[in-house]
């Protein structure tokens, strides 16, 4: 069984157009393990909002989230304010759920870790 903390030591790797998304009890047993990551019901993102003490502590998480989205080519939706940022995953070219959603969202939350 894939794990959360497996998640966050893998990668992202490039998506076909012609690949599947995840099926909903993959889905399922990811968000599980994950702390208050959720989908909506049609499973085509994932998304958490993360709130913070201030402004500067939101704009640092926000900055390292960038560079993780670079460094793993995954680019997440950044929505934030003064103390909170929601963050939206999903894979565009398969218009639902990849593994590299939940890698990304393993990778964010080892930032509290």
């Amino acid at each position: 069984m894939t794990t959360i903390k497996n998640l966050a030591e893998s990668h992202c790797e490039p998506i076909q157009p012609d690949a599947k998304g995840l099926i909903i009890p993959t889905v399922e047993s990811y968000l599980s393990q994950m702390d208050g990551w959720e989908a909506p019901l049609n499973y085509k993102s994932l998304y958490k909002t993360f709130r913070f003490k201030n402004y500067l502590q939101t704009v640092h998480f926000v900055n390292a989230v960038t560079w993780i989205a670079q460094q793993e080519d995954h680019h997440p939706r950044l929505c934030f304010d003064y103390n909170t940022c929601k963050v939206e995953l999903s894979t565009h070219v398969i218009k639902g759920l990849s593994q590299n959603d939940f890698i990304l969202a393993a990778k964010i939350d080892a930032l509290f870790d």
